[in-house]
């Protein structure tokens, strides 16, 4: 995952897109010879063994290149021919895509596997290099390992899904996103517009893991954690890498994002302890961007659930249509104005026609164009002027807006009535406004 950038005043970014859209009739992909296309069943376990085997070549490849993998070294090029052979052993259409980042060739590999409708496109990918300070097997090996395994059971399972599956490994993400970045602004508009949810990855394994759950695209939000809810393991939602890994570029540009994360330098909270077990008080990773992330540096619990999650959702996500979230929405498109570090605003929905309370997952849509976005706290007000937090201030989330899903426990408060969204910038330099919000009952 690469660092926070420095605060800017950026243009706000696209807002994202519908949901994702429902599949056409599937266009299968040709079995091999003597065998039978497999049924979209459940997807497989993905063998930890394997995962971690990928992840002792990247070590042996950063050992023998200077300790790391990074943008424009030799570690970083090895990693991309050992991924790309495994893919085209298997039966892949790859495709290098070079660039250029610090006067160093970058190298993005794109895997296409045969079938599946092309005008719906699902795609899942991670970051492949590392920091120049170590092996990076961490971050990102272990998401980079997990989708090389994750297509390795594709084309083991011989899938023909109705969508067609891509998958993608980004060079130079440590320097700013940068591979990733190129390959969407490169894309063709119309090439983009097929583009039915993208998928990322990036640091799953951590030694003292959190289990995060990106809170972007409500059906792959609600995918993974439909997953965990059937582990009986608790999720929270993802803030820390917000804006900082490769599913941005693609968010900015209106394509369905959402991925997994198990912490990086941010501290274990006591209660996440008591959630998740290791130990509180001290960082999901402590090796985060340093020579100690080496294979040691692992937890196979999380690998191994992350991994299998990963796996689920291709699996779920690939296969026809998807059905988004439904339910009567009540909104307000008007803009409000947000004013730099002052006084909070709000902006209105008038409910009615209901009957009793709201609620216990009530569905809160939010686009908020801001070109700091760590600058806002975010509340919902109910009709009786009781507040929920959305969304804490943070001085190290500088991406831009905040466009995304919330979801409040509000079965305590009746549901016909004004609710608001209130929202304050307490930090100066950046600005926006409200764009849209709404309920969904």
């Amino acid at each position: 995952m690469s660092p926070a950038r420095p605060r800017s005043l950026s243009v706000a970014a696209l807002a994202v897109a519908a949901l994702l859209a429902a599949a056409a009739p599937a266009v299968q992909a040709a079995p091999t010879a003597g065998t039978a296309p497999a049924a979209l069943a459940a997807a497989p376990d993905i063998p930890l063994a394997n995962v971690k085997a990928h992840l002792t070549q990247l070590q042996s490849i950063a050992t023998a290149n200077s300790g790391n993998r990074a943008h424009g070294r030799a570690g970083y090029k090895a990693s991309v021919d050992y991924v790309k052979a495994k893919l085209d052993a298997a039966g892949y259409t790859t495709a290098l895509q070079q660039f250029t980042s610090g006067g160093a060739t970058g190298y993005n590999l794109i895997a296409d596997w045969p079938g599946g409708d092309p005008n719906k496109v699902l795609m899942a990918g991670s970051h492949l290099d590392s920091v120049t300070s170590g092996a990076g097997i961490n971050d990102n090996g272990s998401g980079s390992a997990a989708v090389l395994e994750t297509a390795l059971a594709v084309s083991r399972a011989q899938l023909a899904p109705d969508k067609h599956l891509r998958f993608a490994w980004w060079g130079a993400e440590e320097l700013g996103l940068v591979g990733s970045k190129y390959y969407v602004n490169n894309l063709a508009t119309a090439e983009r517009s097929k583009l039915a949810g993208y998928l990322n990855f990036d640091m799953i394994g951590s030694p003292n893991p959190g289990y995060f759950v990106y809170d972007d695209d409500p059906v792959i939000e609600q995918t993974f954690k439909d997953y965990y809810a059937g582990l009986s393991i608790p999720t929270e939602i993802e803030t820390e890498g917000d804006g900082r890994s490769d599913h941005a570029p693609f968010k900015n540009a209106g394509v369905p994002v959402g991925g997994l994360f198990s912490g990086a330098d941010y501290t274990k909270t006591s209660a996440q302890a008591q959630k998740w077990g290791g130990t509180a008080g001290q960082a999901f990773d402590r090796c985060y961007h340093s020579s100690c992330d080496t294979t040691a540096n692992i937890n196979d619990t999380a690998l191994d659930r992350n991994s299998d999650a990963i796996a689920h959702a291709v699996w779920t996500l690939s296969a026809g249509t998807t059905t988004p979230p439904t339910g009567t929405v009540f909104s307000n498109t008007a803009d409000v104005a947000v004013p730099d570090n002052g006084a909070a605003v709000t902006s209105p929905v008038s409910v009615t026609g209901r009957t009793g309370n709201a609620p216990s997952a009530l569905k809160v849509a939010v686009d908020i164009k801001h070109t700091y976005r760590g600058d806002l706290v975010v509340d919902l007000l109910a009709p009786d002027g009781t507040a929920y937090r959305l969304k804490n201030s943070s001085g190290s989330d500088s991406a831009d807006n905040v466009i995304t899903t919330y979801t409040v426990n509000a079965s305590s408060e009746t549901a016909n009535g004004t609710w608001k969204l209130q929202v304050r910038d307490v930090a100066a330099q950046d600005t926006g406004y409200i764009d849209s919000w709404g309920l969904t009952f």
